[in-house]
Formats: structure tokens, C-alpha cells, sequence
């Protein structure tokens, strides 16, 4: 594996890291609940198809929206990084029902843990970010070096 140093943006990466950790702390300040993306999502499709009203969710909603569109607001000020995925259909159809297995039984995802639970020192979410990096890292291997 190579690094291709000429398009390290450090700086590109220091602003979306303190964008993420402010956004977090305020919804953690302002709602009281942690930024947990997969949470997030769950509530209102939870309310949506139980029929109940959307409006207690939302703030899970505007949360969501500046996460759709900040790619847009990203676009007034640089290009889109260009994305490319090496595996067909089924790939990615296998990879979400594993993150999504993974989330359920970890009982939160990589944004939960990741940054929140481990900003508040939480054991839990440090044997999960533990557990879902290694798998990450095993995965990686067995398809890079012995599949």
C-alpha cells in the first residue's frame, strides 16, 4: 500500500474533524442525546412506519439534512473527492446488512462509539471501536491478500 502524499489535505481533514466534534457536542448539548448516526436514521424511519408523527423527530431530521447536504455547501468551496467502489452490486448489498448486523449487536455504530462514546471515556464503546476496527482490518486482509 502506498500513500499518495500529494493529496494529503491535512487541513481539508483538521476542519471536517472539529466540524464533526462541534456538531457533536452541540447536538449532545442542545438534545441532551448522543450523535449516534445509525440512531439518528432508526427514530424517525421507526415513526414513519408505525405511523406516528415525525415532528418529535425533528431535530434527528435537520441533523440528517446537514448531513445530506453538506456535500453541496463542501462543493462552493473545493471539487467533490471522486469516489470509486471495486466491488459489484451484491458486494455492496452484503457489506450493509454486515454493518448493519454489526451496529445492531454492538448496539450502536462507528459515529456512537467512535466519537462520542470514546470522547466520554465509555469502556463499552472502546471494545466496540476495538472490535469493529479489527474486523475492519481482518476483513481487509483476507480480501487484499488471501482471496
Amino acid at each position: 500500500m502506498t500513500i499518495a502524499w500529494n493529496q494529503f489535505t491535512p487541513w481539508g481533514a483538521l476542519v471536517g474533524g472539529l466540524l464533526i466534534g462541534l456538531a457533536s457536542a452541540l447536538y449532545l448539548l442542545g438534545n441532551g442525546r448522543i450523535a449516534g448516526i445509525a440512531g439518528i436514521v432508526a427514530s424517525p424511519l421507526r415513526a414513519m412506519f408505525s405511523g406516528t408523527s415525525l415532528l418529535p423527530e425533528r431535530t434527528r431530521l435537520l441533523f440528517l439534512g446537514g448531513l445530506f447536504g453538506s456535500p453541496w455547501v463542501w462543493r462552493l468551496f473545493a471539487p467533490l473527492p471522486v469516489a470509486s467502489v471495486d466491488v459489484g452490486s451484491l458486494g455492496l448489498v452484503a457489506a450493509g446488512l454486515f454493518v448493519g448486523f454489526g451496529v445492531r449487536m454492538g448496539n450502536g455504530c462507528t459515529s456512537g462509539h467512535g466519537v462520542c462514546g470514546l470522547s466520554r471515556f465509555s469502556l463499552r464503546s472502546l471494545a466496540n471501536v476495538l472490535a469493529f476496527m479489527g474486523a475492519g482490518f481482518v476483513t481487509v486482509f483476507v480480501l487484499r491478500h488471501v482471496v
